[in-house]
């Protein structure tokens, strides 16, 4: 096992070297997701909403919403808070084991004796053991302060989390209220009686995961899987080619489609031709003296609108056909709107 933080205990001045590791694991099978088609591996990207580009962690910072307004804080405003750096274990209160409330327990760690002798720490254990006290401490982990609790657990210490007071929801529903009758509590209480014995955890197993083991193995003994490497797809032939399932983002897609577009347009002398045979001028266009756009046909309701000389003619509705009139590439004309 490896500790994930050394310190000392500390009530009074009595000081216990200790080392801190983890007590619990989770028996779980892992699971990943892929493609149901060609089984490949499903990757979720940090993309930024804004700009569409995906973003490394070295870019990105943390944010509160308040739900109207979003205050972001950067790495250098965090560490610059003064949070206590201690590893000390401090005994703050020890109090009878049965008034600590079992909800507000949380993660449990084992506790090792460090250095030579282990009389101190041995003497804390037997202490707790024989006044059936429980000793409420404060730690710091992971650059956040803590509320914890010291136990035994056979021959060794246990820091148990517990949840700060405000952690704790309230509730705004209770049972109503009913009668028991002395005949129905006598017969529950029998059931009870019937029920009991000692605790032993060994003689309780998670049957699903057994279940969901014994159908792992068994597909795999079938063949009925994949070979993992397979499922991470090719890699790029290239940096920074187009192919190879290179994943494109918006902004990168936006880019490549105005350049194109130039491409196009400085190719084909200025003019693009549209999917009916109809040409269109791409280049900018000034506007009237009478804030008008100028262009080659505008769509209203009433029909199309001609200029001609700087008069603009309405009512009058020219149908487009299939081909344009004009072939080639469109003439410019000699004058610009007036």
């Amino acid at each position: 096992m490896r500790a994930i933080w050394s310190g000392e205990i500390t009530f009074g001045l009595v000081n216990v070297p200790v080392k801190l590791y983890g007590a619990t694991r989770s028996h779980d099978i892992s699971f990943h997701q892929v493609h149901d088609e060609d089984h490949g591996r499903i990757r979720y990207e940090r993309r930024c909403e804004v700009c569409g580009r995906e973003i490394d962690y070295e870019h990105i910072d943390k944010a509160y919403d308040d739900g109207d307004k979003t205050v972001v804080l950067t790495d250098e405003e965090l560490d610059a808070l003064p949070a206590e750096e201690s590893d000390e274990i401090d005994v703050v209160q020890f109090v009878p084991s049965d008034q600590v409330d079992p909800i507000l327990l949380g993660t449990s760690y084992f506790l090792e004796p460090v250095g030579r002798s282990a009389k101190a720490y041995v003497l804390l254990r037997r202490t707790l053991e024989k006044t059936e006290r429980t000793a409420i401490v404060t730690f710091t982990l992971r650059t956040k302060t803590r509320l914890g609790v010291l136990r035994i657990h056979e021959d060794l210490l246990a820091l148990q989390t517990l949840r700060w007071p405000t952690d704790l929801k309230e509730v705004d529903f209770a049972p109503s209220k009913s009668k028991i009758s002395a005949k129905e509590m006598e017969m529950s209480s029998a059931l009870v009686e019937q029920f009991s014995g000692d605790f032993d955890p060994e003689q309780f197993s998670d049957e699903y995961q057994a279940q969901l083991r014994e159908l792992v193995d068994a597909k795999l003994e079938e063949g009925e899987s994949v070979d993992t490497d397979e499922t991470f797809g090719k890699e790029r032939s290239q940096e920074g080619s187009d192919e190879g399932g290179k994943v494109i983002s918006l902004m990168d897609a936006l880019e490549r489609s105005v350049q194109k577009r130039r491409g196009d347009t400085s190719k084909s002398g200025g003019s693009t031709t549209k999917s009916d045979g109809s040409t269109k001028k791409s280049g900018p266009t000034k506007k009237s003296n009478g804030s008008t756009k100028a262009s080659d046909s505008s769509k209203k309701s009433g029909g199309t609108s001609k200029r001609s000389g700087g008069a603009t003619k309405s009512g009058s509705s020219t149908k487009k056909t299939g081909t344009a009139k004009k072939t080639g590439t469109a003439k410019k004309s000699g004058k610009k709107s007036a």
